[in-house]
């Protein structure tokens, strides 16, 4: 199987936390720590970037915040806030028109040459066409995966 680099945002992160009464954030939140755990068993690379430290960071429950920031130590790389980044976050908000802060994740994950952007934004994942990287829920990477060990 090959070792994908990945990139999870900060609603990927926290889908955990949502209110599991809905199938489809139940079903999300199982996909995002089947992914969790391939990252554990180092079968998945990570990245981690600025935007996730500041998103995390204004989370204003501290046992969450503290949970999610744990997985910067099992990043296989951080992006930090570069100038070339924000200009191709500014170029990702005009020709796709999202905003701003999933502008920039979008960015980090390009410059660290993620083949998989994951998101549980539906509204992300519709409107995101880049050919740099490939935006995806976390249920459909899971697909993903099985198709891959299956080859």
């Amino acid at each position: 199987m090959r070792k994908f680099k990945i990139y999870l945002d900060n609603c990927c992160f926290n889908r955990p936390y949502d209110d599991q009464r809905q199938e489809t954030i139940r079903l999300e939140t199982q996909a995002k720590l089947f992914i969790q755990e391939a990252v554990q068993a180092e079968q998945l690379q990570l990245v981690w970037s600025f935007m996730l430290d500041f998103e995390n960071g204004a989370n204003p429950y501290e046992e969450r915040r503290d949970n999610i920031a744990q997985w910067k130590s099992m990043a296989s790389e951080v992006i930090d806030i570069q100038e070339k980044v924000r200009e191709r976050a500014k170029i990702i908000e005009l020709e796709s028109g999202v905003r701003s802060k999933d502008a920039l994740h979008l960015a980090c994950s390009i410059a660290a040459k993620c083949d998989y952007f994951i998101t549980t934004d539906r509204e992300l994942k519709k409107k995101t066409k880049i050919k740099h990287v490939t935006v995806i829920s976390p249920i459909d990477f899971v697909f993903l995966l099985e198709e891959e060990n299956e080859e």
